[in-house]
């Protein structure tokens, strides 16, 4: 890789023009192969000088521009785009690897001895107390309703969460390594990739942030409604988890432990579809940057070495899709599990309740409430609307994937016939054959069609669902028997 001080520009070997016996020289000519220099525009004698004097020909009819945008040494690597992501998710306890804010990936690592670990393995034994409450809840109730179950899928999937994060972490730093390796010998130079991973997490973790405070402010309004006199903090933290407190009584600390877990399941549901989404805009990224090598010889005379090459760069970054895949196809997959639970159940609630206000409980009395009633109203509309919008971003952006992956046989389909070549077909073959997609671990692979697929298995269970509650689509408010769901995170299921 060669740097300049001014702005340089990104060449490669076109063969246009060339007779027969040079074509067939060319092709056993190892300086053809694929010539990547960073050379000012002046000095593109160079590449010319590159041949044999047997074969020395015009230096135009070589030199066409690859990329558009000038290059200045730039470079986006995976390590960069990922730091604040990791960075903010390990303040939760996920991904407990040492070295995410250095530049090197070598100094990446996952240590037992490391605080890292420690605080993650507490809040994994701290998930899984209050689970194991939420279960002793579940098996000694004698009437249990819809209310519980989601309230034990809630903490569970998220308990489970948890611990897939730690196992990413015990392959993590082999993993950046690997990515460093290809991004060393093809670096990504893609602008816009950093900025896009920082903003998506900042924007999604503070519209998460936003949905929680509304949460407790529907909560918070209905005890200083409904148990006015009373300590409000004190039913509040009872009211969140009351299958702990009738157990353990309530203590400061257990209040304050319950506080800290919960929070950390509302984060990781919402961490799991972030750290999804910048991933994908990383994977999506390469395969876009050979893709516009390709497209940049449309329907032009190109050696044959020049397509191998291509195919070489395109398989090396589908082999990272896969490798990456490996790693977080179990986070990809309780992410859509989790996201189309919760819309079936919120879409379930929407028909029983409808959208009101919530009746004081104090009739004749002036309403204290800050929204007079409509505290869990707003809540609800944009906690449902916040979550089919996330769920929609993670399909649409992790399908990416494979539409991009898909892209180059466009432009192999206009490769001239004189210029057709076995390595051209290999490559279609190659683009047609597999499969290159994010995938829940394997079960499914993230396309856009999965849209469509979750859209009709929503309608399906809400039916079964709507069945199982005896909700009926318009009931008169005497025949409704479906307990109100509040919320999705772990204060009001």
């Amino acid at each position: 890789m060669f740097k300049n001080k001014k702005s340089s520009k990104l060449f490669f070997v076109a063969e246009t023009k060339l007779t027969n016996d040079k074509m067939e020289a060319l092709r056993h000519c190892k300086y053809l192969c694929y010539l990547k220099y960073y050379l000012k525009p002046q000095l593109s004698y160079q590449i010319y000088s590159c041949f044999p004097d047997n074969l020395k020909l015009q230096p135009e009819i070589f030199m066409t521009p690859l990329l558009t945008a000038d290059y200045n040494g730039y470079q986006a690597t995976f390590q960069e785009a990922m730091k604040l992501t990791i960075i903010i998710g390990q303040f939760f306890g996920l991904n407990p690897v040492t070295g995410v804010s250095e530049i090197d990936t070598t100094k990446l690592r996952f240590q037992i001895q490391s605080c890292r670990f420690v605080y993650s393995l507490l809040s994994i034994i701290g998930q899984c107390t209050v689970v194991y409450f939420c279960l002793l809840e579940l098996f000694t109730d004698s009437n249990p309703n819809l209310s519980s179950n989601s309230a034990l899928v809630f903490y569970v999937t998220n308990c489970i969460t948890t611990i897939l994060f730690l196992r990413v972490a015990t392959r993590w730093p082999r993993l950046c390594q690997l990515i460093s390796k290809t991004e060393a010998s093809d670096p990504s130079i893609d602008r816009t990739l950093i900025k896009k991973c920082r903003v998506t997490s900042v924007l999604v973790l503070t519209m998460a942030l936003l949905e929680h405070l509304l949460s407790d402010l529907s909560s918070i309004a209905g005890i200083i409604d409904c148990q006015k006199g009373e300590n409000v903090y004190e039913a509040f933290v009872v009211a969140g988890s009351p299958w702990i407190f009738q157990y353990t009584g309530y203590s400061p600390y257990v209040a304050i432990f319950t506080q800290i877990i919960g929070i950390q399941f509302t984060f990781n549901w919402n961490f799991s579809d972030v750290f999804v989404i910048c991933i994908s805009f990383y994977l999506t990224s390469r395969l876009e940057q050979v893709n516009r090598r390709i497209e940049s010889v449309f329907g032009k005379h190109t050696p044959s070495s020049f397509w191998r090459t291509l195919r070489e760069d395109y398989s090396r970054i589908t082999g990272l899709v896969r490798q990456v895949d490996d790693v977080i196809g179990s986070i990809i997959f309780i992410s859509f599990a989790n996201n189309l639970f919760f819309i079936c159940l919120q879409l379930l609630h929407t028909l029983a309740e409808g959208i009101r206000r919530n009746p004081s409980c104090r009739l004749g009395e002036p309403d204290e409430r800050p929204f007079q009633g409509y505290e869990q109203t707003i809540y609800f509309v944009y906690s449902f609307g916040f979550l089919i919008t996330r769920s929609l971003a993670v399909s649409l952006i992790a399908s990416r994937v494979h539409t991009a992956s898909r892209e180059p046989a466009h432009t192999l389909y206009f490769v001239p016939s004189t210029a057709y070549s076995v390595e051209v077909q290999r490559f279609l073959d190659q683009i047609h054959g597999d499969t290159i997609a994010l995938s829940g671990l394997k079960f499914f692979d993230v396309k856009r069609g999965l849209i469509l697929t979750i859209a009709g298995t929503i309608v399906t269970y809400e039916l079964v669902l709507m069945q199982f509650t005896g909700v009926s689509p318009t009931p008169s408010p005497s025949t409704i028997t479906i307990p109100i769901f509040i919320n999705s995170s772990y204060s009001k299921v």
